[in-house]
């Protein structure tokens, strides 16, 4: 039974998911961080810029170009720059330097700074120190009625002026609050880019290995003509043709085992053929053996008694042992024949030859037999016909259906030896006047010691072999042959090939 299997989870799927939920985590830590790290970030950030304002400011006062129009212009850049307002007085209270054109505010704020009283304390404000040293004091601060946030960075130079840099923080959250909005848009736009993205690269990744797949259920299933079609740029490529390489291994060892396996087969079975035939062999062999052994020991021992004293009976009895003695030798001729033909020990050797010279021939050297027979032996005249086969095997067919022939004549007496080209064929008949073979007999007189008249066999001396030898010669050169009734006789016919 086919075994089929479902892939229940597609590998470009699973790629497709892992992808997406990959690129759905960066988006959500993204969101996370910047909503609780991005104002611990910001803070820093604007720490580094306040002090680095305050160094400026710091060296510009001791250089004295604090109140040139170089450092004006300095100053003005990095306000605007970092968002930040800064001021600078003497001891007494003067302006020195202002990036803001509320300098009264910023005066208050540095003056309540110094004075840690006033406006900061009773307006409710909540500070914490970020940054404190011998020069200047960092702080980070909420607006107790307004809730706004700031950072400002107070204290002295190092040419005894004060100075106070301020920066409202108020928009840090705002600022937050828009960039996780701004960045979960973004992130479901790139989601689903990327998730169209995931698939079709997901898909491509994939499709090696599902046509690997389907090239190894193909295997599976004993098929080797699909083969991996090789790109040679990565290891999926390295192993489609470590596939395609097996996949012809496998079939060139399964062809092997195959082929192995059905001469195996034809091994058992040339065995077995074999056996039977030799049993078959001995067992036509005992039983043809045993009438004429019989008589030979019979007539022997009559001889050995003088059963009969005159010469006469002594002649008959002797003719009697040479004539068995003669057909158990021929007949043990043709068994001999028979059998290195059907054993495959006889080669045949196909030549080619005029089969009209051959059958001539045997006819001149047969003219005794028609004679004491007194057979008419009919045959036209033929234009030279060369056939390929054996011409020694064939000149034994020739040879058995004349015999059988020249022993069945009744009648008018007649034998008659015809040709007929077909196509590239040549068929070779011999017929003879006489009773025609009984239906139930045809299917047998080929086989071996098959008689259909057993008295008259035994009259002519016939060991119903010759028939089998014709069967096994056109058989081992797989060529046609048979027989055909007619009223008044019986046709025996073969074919061989011209071209």
């Amino acid at each position: 039974m086919k075994r089929t299997d479902h892939v229940k989870y597609p590998l470009r799927h699973q790629f497709s998911l892992l992808f997406l939920a990959l690129l759905a985590g960066m988006i959500v830590i993204s969101l996370v961080l910047n909503d609780t790290l991005l104002e611990q970030y910001y803070v820093h950030n604007k720490t580094k810029v306040m002090n680095a304002a305050y160094k400026s400011i710091n060296d510009a006062a001791n250089s004295g170009d604090i109140s040139s129009e170089g450092f004006d212009i300095e100053l003005r850049k990095i306000c605007e720059k970092y968002n930040i307002d800064v001021i600078v007085l003497d001891a007494d209270s003067q302006t020195v330097k202002s990036s803001s054109n509320d300098s009264s505010f910023l005066a208050k704020r540095l003056w309540d700074n110094l004075l840690q009283m006033g406006a900061g304390a009773s307006s409710g404000e909540d500070t914490h120190v970020l940054q404190k040293t011998d020069h200047y004091t960092l702080q980070l601060g909420t607006d107790g009625r307004t809730e706004t946030k700031y950072m400002e960075e107070w204290g002295f130079l190092d040419n005894g002026n004060i100075f106070l840099i301020r920066s409202a923080l108020d928009g840090i959250k705002d600022s937050a609050e828009i960039s996780n909005r701004f960045m979960t848009y973004v992130g479901v736009l790139i989601a689903f880019l990327g998730g169209i993205l995931s698939f079709v690269i997901a898909r491509k990744i994939t499709r090696p290995i599902t046509e690997l797949t389907d090239i190894s259920e193909k295997m599976k299933n004993l098929d080797f003509e699909a083969k991996y079609q090789d790109k040679g740029k990565n290891e999926l490529d390295l192993l489609g043709r470590n596939i395609n390489e097996l996949s012809e291994t496998l079939e060139v060892t399964i062809s092997e085992l195959k082929t192995a396996n059905n001469e195996l087969k034809q091994d058992i079975a040339h065995k077995n053929k074999i056996d039977e035939m030799r049993k078959e062999f001995l067992s036509n062999v005992s039983h043809e053996l045993k009438t004429p052994i019989a008589l030979i020991q019979g007539y022997a021992e009559g001889l050995q008694a003088d059963v009969n004293d005159d010469a006469e009976s002594r002649d008959f009895y002797c003719e009697v042992i040479i004539d068995e003695a003669t057909k158990m030798n021929e007949m043990v001729k043709k068994l001999l024949t028979l059998n290195q033909i059907e054993f495959g020990n006889d080669v045949v050797s196909m030549e080619r030859f005029d089969i009209v010279d051959l059958i001539n021939n045997y006819l001149k050297s047969a003219e005794i037999l028609a004679r004491q027979k007194n057979a008419t032996v009919k045959m036209d005249q033929y234009d030279p016909i060369f056939v390929w086969a054996d011409e020694f095997k064939i000149e034994e067919i020739i040879q058995n259906y004349y015999s059988n022939a020249i022993n069945h004549l009744e009648g008018e007496k007649i034998i008659e030896i015809r040709l007929r080209k077909q196509n590239n064929t040549v068929r070779v008949s011999v017929f003879n006047t006489g009773l025609p073979i009984p239906e139930d007999c045809i299917d047998h007189i080929w086989e071996k010691f098959y008689k259909v008249d057993k008295a008259r066999t035994r009259e002519y001396g016939g060991s119903g072999v010759g028939l089998s030898i014709v069967k096994a010669i056109m058989d081992s050169m797989h060529q046609k042959y048979g027989v055909q009734n007619y009223d008044n006789g019986v046709e025996f016919w073969f074919e061989l090939e011209t071209k």
